[in-house]
């Protein structure tokens, strides 16, 4: 819930989660419409697929315990060996090491190596839990020191507890450790409205792949031109932006989809939520 989620927003659905899904088994029975709508609203929902794939697998190859192996972590959906690194390490003691963006840093200053590959960190992250003689805390503390005294944007070498055997020590160009900003793409989609009193509202679910997968919405037709008339919402995603031009109809509605009389059971997503609060 925390990839690309700040933790104030991830707090309240985190205890929500564990209360409609207090177990691996109950999730991996649930749907993957029950999980899509109790993740709505934290974005990237192709994490909360991972979940519930991860879930079910667990469920059906592991007699729904948790793998202790760190190869088996590494067979779970959306688990990369850094993730696996960090759940063997903090849950089970081993001595696996974590190699996230924070932790890359610090390396990369510690040994005075800017340039160096992940190959080359790998080797270096592991030789230092090997050392460490704790796996979890050690992990921890990298991320830990990255997040806040070794950060991309500013170095706090005078309060960094490891100074005196780091060797880019007072000599830190922190600009230069700025990840350089990535292009937003500008879409412009036509939001087909069909609401009627009796009926409801008329909803499609997205495709399982791309922008908003798996999620519901009213029909969505990508524009290959901007319209005249400004979008009534835009809303922004990491490396998206979409201008939402919402258009009422009366015919019937045809292709696949249902008549809802709420949304209420339905994973929408966020931007479609804020374009109904409009409209209605």
């Amino acid at each position: 819930m925390l990839q690309q989620t700040q933790v104030k927003t991830v707090l309240p659905r985190y205890l929500a989660w564990f209360t409609q899904f207090p177990t691996i088994s109950s999730l991996a029975a649930a749907s993957v419409d029950e999980v899509l709508k109790a993740w709505e609203g934290l974005g990237y929902y192709r994490r909360a697929r991972f979940i519930h794939q991860s879930a079910r697998m667990i469920d059906s190859d592991y007699l729904g315990k948790f793998p202790h192996r760190f190869d088996d972590i590494m067979k779970l959906p959306g688990i990369g060996r850094s993730t696996a690194g960090a759940i063997a390490s903090f849950c089970f003691g081993m001595q696996t090491a974590v190699l996230d963006g924070n932790v890359k840093r610090v390396l990369k200053r510690w040994h005075a190596t800017a340039e160096a590959s992940d190959k080359e960190l790998w080797l270096l992250a592991e030789q230092a839990i090997a050392e460490s003689g704790t796996p979890a805390i050690w992990n921890q503390a990298m991320m830990e020191l990255g997040a806040t005294v070794c950060s991309a944007r500013s170095s706090d070498c005078a309060s960094c507890p490891v100074n005196e055997c780091c060797d880019c020590a007072f000599q830190v160009e922190a600009t230069n450790a700025v990840r350089k900003s990535t292009a937003v793409l500008d879409l412009h989609w036509r939001v087909d409205l069909f609401i009627c009193s009796q009926r409801g509202i008329w909803l499609t679910q997205r495709p399982d792949t791309g922008i908003w997968g798996g999620l519901w919405s009213p029909p969505i037709t990508e524009l290959t031109e901007t319209p005249d008339k400004g979008p009534l919402h835009i809303h922004q995603l990491t490396h998206r932006r979409l201008h939402l031009y919402p258009q009422h109809l009366d015919s019937d509605p045809v292709g696949c989809g249902r008549w809802v009389s709420s949304i209420e059971g339905f994973a929408l997503p966020t931007g479609i939520l804020r374009l109904l609060e409009k409209v209605t």
